[in-house]
């Protein structure tokens, strides 16, 4: 059976433990539930006071003594629902009120509004950024400025991206530097002729972030992603006038 469903619910590894010998057991004094627990007597009547209080556990008292009963397992999906409303009215609060006022008291703009990564994992990170912060949003879609010579390192270390995308259903607008580029459902692209090298790299707009990756020596990825409503607002402008112009 797995623990970690009832972890979820809030129960201890030794509530998990008191719960399944008192089902077995059915109504029971705390020695024969310690001994059946293999839990010291202290410590199981901690715990049975404990998931009382969780509503897991009832009593009854028999003369001088207490029977101990555990409700019925049924109760364990009520308990579940109860959690995921509870989850449901946080992340509604959350949303609404409690992180507009903490957003409020950053300064508009500050070193924490710049993030550096480096490394395969650090794309990797950026790229799951776009996906979870697109997803989240009012938008479905986002756009990119892309380099030939960085489209073989980009996505290395997170191959599912474009998969990824096209499950969530977001559509990705892209103006290619350089010949190339791939075709993928939900996905626009035009491009730009250039002539003589080109450097590797990136800019994905993502109000209200952007991320700009690019090669170091050696094919090195580093990245950097600015959160900043005006920073990517200036860049969506540039962006679309570019694309109405290809």
């Amino acid at each position: 059976m797995n623990n970690e469903i009832f972890e979820l619910l809030g129960l201890t590894p030794r509530e998990i433990v008191i719960y399944k010998a008192l089902l077995s057991l059915g109504a029971s004094s705390i020695r024969s539930i310690a001994d059946k627990s293999d839990i010291n007597r202290g410590s199981t009547y901690e715990s049975l006071k404990e998931m009382q209080r969780k509503g897991i556990v009832t009593y009854l008292p028999k003369g001088r003594r207490r029977l101990f009963s555990p409700v019925d397992p049924d109760y364990l999906l009520q308990l579940a629902e109860e959690r995921r409303l509870g989850i449901e009215r946080a992340i509604d609060t959350l949303k609404q009120s409690i992180i507009p006022e903490l957003q409020h008291l950053k300064p508009d703009f500050n070193t924490a509004n710049v993030q550096f990564y480096e490394g395969d994992a650090g794309i990797e990170h950026v790229l799951k950024d776009i996906l979870s912060s697109v997803t989240n949003s009012d938008q479905d879609s986002y756009s990119v400025f892309s380099s030939k010579p960085i489209r073989k390192h980009l996505y290395r270390p997170f191959p599912n991206f474009t998969n990824q995308r096209i499950q969530r259903g977001i559509s990705v607008q892209v103006i290619a530097i350089g010949d190339g580029g791939e075709d993928a459902e939900l996905s626009e692209r035009k491009w730009i002729k250039t002539e003589g090298k080109v450097d590797a790299a990136y800019i994905a707009i993502y109000p209200p972030k952007c991320a700009i990756i690019s090669l170091a020596s050696d094919n090195y990825p580093t990245a950097v992603v600015i959160n900043s409503a005006e920073v990517a607002a200036a860049q969506k402008i540039i962006f679309n006038t570019l694309w109405r112009l290809l």
